[in-house]
């Protein structure tokens, strides 16, 4: 009996023990998880912002984002707050910054003032710190502990392959590509629709400059504007019409002229010959479209804009019989307006330079206001609108939102090395990048007003595994060190 009740004693010891061991160990798990989310979501709005466009601050917008009070540190921070160990008022959240894959980079809680200011636009690390002081326990207290500290840290990357390599990211050659997971099939060319308008005819190819640079995959033309005007900073935020590359009559699509630019409005398009706008041409639907939405009633390449196109049809860099723009089986008119109006939730394609039901982008700035989806002031703010799924869920219409179905990504192909597509055949193309842009409405002529919110070059090599997102800029969790 003196031996079982010695045991008991060790027994109970270690029971009460294992009991405070699991609070901490629970409470850990929760600040860990407050982290890696506060990370991930300051991530998704970097990548979201266009920062990465604008790789060297040159419109000094950087701090708007990741600044001391910029949208990510706020966003970081409240999303951390949502946790059970994140919100309690003996937590501390600390956000910093750095320069993805930089060497001697120390962090920093304003982005704006790291010590190389050429790379933080390129692969944005967001460093997120979550500590916890005062945990209760049950049984320590016995032996004088009345509360333990807690801390924990998760790192998150915006990652743009753009021009990696000649900011100290990598040799060229050796720079990952992207390959965004959900992808629709408007194959547009690496010109730069408000850089140089009126470039057309003769010389055509050296007039107009390029979305990405075909060397390494950056951003021709960085920055961030503001507003509809030729006169842009840069190609983030630019404001334009895509506009089929195919004859209005016909089951397949016979091109247009292939080298007018802007090009010829189709019959009761709001296009003219001033406006700015990027020919684009119907990719082909290889592989099972999913997420199809109810709304749904079309062919393979309609469902493909209303849904999520795979990505086995998009490769970076190289071509193959992956890379095919379909010219044989489909006319995108008709089914790009049908799909685009389903997949944005417009309800009428009459007045493309309003929302009847779609979300839209803030265009007022103060007493500032400009043609509807140019946006007014950094960073953009997406607002829902009156047919969102959001607001059917209880966000109230006009709120800033950050997830939108009018948020897609598109392939750039590269046009000097096909330069002479085949109407009604299948043309294989090679892929330079990707264009992540907001489609503010779509017309009765599968005319779509957009606004370019991201860019993302494949860079120079297409040998590696790709980074795969649901972004041309996609987040991802990187293991602290």
């Amino acid at each position: 009996m003196a031996l079982v009740a010695l045991a008991m004693v060790a027994i109970i010891a270690m029971a009460v023990i294992s009991i405070d061991l699991v609070t901490l160990y629970l409470a850990r798990e929760e600040a860990q998880r407050a982290a890696d989310e506060a990370a991930l979501a300051a991530a998704k709005i970097i990548s979201l912002s266009g920062i990465t466009g604008d790789p060297n601050n040159s419109t000094g917008n950087w701090a708007a984002i990741c600044g001391t009070s910029g949208l990510a540190t706020q966003v970081a921070t409240s999303t951390a707050a949502q946790n059970t160990v994140g919100g309690t008022s003996t937590a501390v959240v600390t956000v910093t910054y750095e320069a993805g894959g930089s060497s001697g980079m120390s962090q920093n809680t304003d982005c704006t003032a790291l010590a190389r200011t050429t790379a933080f636009g390129v692969n944005p690390l967001v460093l997120v710190q979550v500590q916890r002081t005062g945990l209760p326990t049950f049984f320590s207290r016995i032996w004088g502990y009345t509360g333990q500290t807690i801390t924990v840290s998760a790192t998150a990357e915006a990652f743009n392959s753009s021009d990696s390599g000649t900011a100290n990211q990598g040799s060229p050659g050796t720079i990952v590509p992207v390959q965004p997971r959900c992808v629709k099939p408007w194959v547009v060319p690496n010109y730069d629709p408000r850089n140089k308008p009126n470039c057309s005819g003769t010389g055509f190819e050296s007039g107009c400059k390029h979305i990405v640079r075909r060397s390494d995959g950056a951003v021709e033309n960085p920055g961030i504007s503001l507003g509809a005007g030729l006169a842009t900073s840069g190609i983030i935020g630019e404001t334009f019409w895509l506009v089929p590359d195919c004859q209005q009559q016909g089951q397949n699509c016979n091109l247009l002229v292939y080298q007018n630019f802007p090009v010829q409005p189709q019959a009761n398009s709001p296009v003219t010959t001033l406006s700015p706008s990027l020919l684009y041409v119907p990719g082909q639907v290889g592989t099972p479209v999913i997420g199809i939405p109810s709304c749904s009633a079309g062919d393979p390449y309609e469902e493909a804009i209303e849904g999520c196109d795979q990505p086995t049809n998009y490769s970076c860099g190289v071509q193959n019989n992956d890379n095919v723009i379909d010219l044989q089986t489909y006319n995108p008119i008709s089914p790009t307006t049908t799909g685009v109006s389903c997949l944005i939730h417009q309800a009428s394609t009459s007045d493309p330079f309003g929302s009847t039901g779609q979300d839209y982008l803030n265009t007022t700035s103060g007493t500032t206001t400009n043609p509807f989806g140019a946006p007014a002031a950094f960073p953009f703010q997406i607002l829902a609108g009156s047919g969102s799924p959001l607001v059917s869920a209880g966000i109230t219409q006009g709120s800033p939102i950050s997830v939108s179905p009018s948020i897609v990504s598109l392939p750039i192909y590269d046009q000097t090395l096909n330069p002479n597509l085949s109407s009604g055949a299948l043309n294989n193309v090679t892929f330079v990048g990707f264009l992540q842009v907001f489609i503010n409405a779509v017309d009765q002529s599968g005319d779509m007003w957009v606004t370019v919110l991201n860019v993302a070059g494949c860079s120079d090599d297409a040998t590696g595994a790709s980074v795969i997102g649901n972004s041309p800029v996609p987040v991802r969790l990187i293991t602290p060190p």
